[in-house]
């Protein structure tokens, strides 16, 4: 029987460690069939150690997505591992300290537009740099925290997780007569390095799980992983422009 993801080409970003939900999307993504090529930025040799942790050993291409010289040539250099994508999966965010857990009408706007453009931007500059190696079927996918309301402690990335939210709106708008689908998978709290970072997302992880209906554990990012390649697949083929809660059912629940 084949994989959910047999014969797919899929571009991951954002792998930092074993723990990351990029490296479980990508390792379910392997075990569905797709051949996964990986990006990392500044830690390169960090990344292909944990790349080599993968079911199958995966690529990895070096991709700032603040640098145009990288966006420009990330085609070409994806191009020398796979002769297309049929899938982009977009994790990557960064707040600077000011922007995270501080005085939030304090954060000075240096830090919340740097905020803004690799946490929300990016999602446009990297699905128009992979746009040449992307044909009708293919499926973008980004990573997303629930921005609809204000969150403790998450302040401006809570601001560029709404901009993302939109920006993915916008694609799916751009992209749907290509046949190109644009989905945020909007993720309960998961015990990452870039949750570690965030001051007072204890609190959520904490409270999650006793307040989703169908409970939640924060050292496992498999059901996010799954949600993932499930968007990536050609099982959704009509759904583009939204947000797909895998967060335990918490998001349907008031106070």
């Amino acid at each position: 029987m084949s994989g959910l993801l047999e014969g797919k080409r899929i571009l991951i970003t954002g792998v930092i460690t074993d723990s990351s939900i990029a490296f479980h999307t990508a390792r379910v993504a392997q075990q569905q069939g797709a051949q996964v090529v990986l990006t990392g930025f500044g830690r390169l040799k960090l990344v292909e150690r944990i790349a080599a942790r993968l079911p199958e050993k995966a690529p990895v291409i070096e991709l700032d997505v603040t640098n145009d010289q990288h966006l420009a040539g990330l085609a070409d250099s994806v191009s020398e591992h796979v002769d297309g994508l049929d899938g982009v999966v977009h994790s990557i965010g960064y707040a600077p300290e000011s922007c995270l857990g501080a005085e939030f009408m304090a954060a000075p706007w240096e830090d919340v537009s740097n905020t803004l453009q690799i946490s929300a931007y990016s999602l446009n500059s990297l699905t128009r740099a992979c746009l040449p190696l992307l044909g009708e079927g293919a499926s973008v996918v980004g990573m997303d925290f629930d921005a609809r309301v204000a969150w403790p402690a998450y302040d401006w990335m809570g601001v560029a997780k709404a901009a993302l939210e939109s920006t993915s709106r916008y694609l799916a708008r751009e992209l749907g007569p290509r046949g190109i689908r644009v989905n945020l998978v909007s993720a309960g709290p998961v015990r990452t390095m870039a949750a570690k970072s965030i001051p007072g997302f204890q609190q959520l992880e904490d409270t999650w799980g006793e307040r989703a209906p169908l409970g939640w554990d924060v050292e496992d990012p498999e059901p996010v992983g799954r949600t993932v390649c499930t968007v990536l697949s050609d099982w959704l083929p009509k759904t583009t422009g939204s947000m797909i809660m895998t967060d335990g059912g918490f998001h349907a629940l008031g106070a």
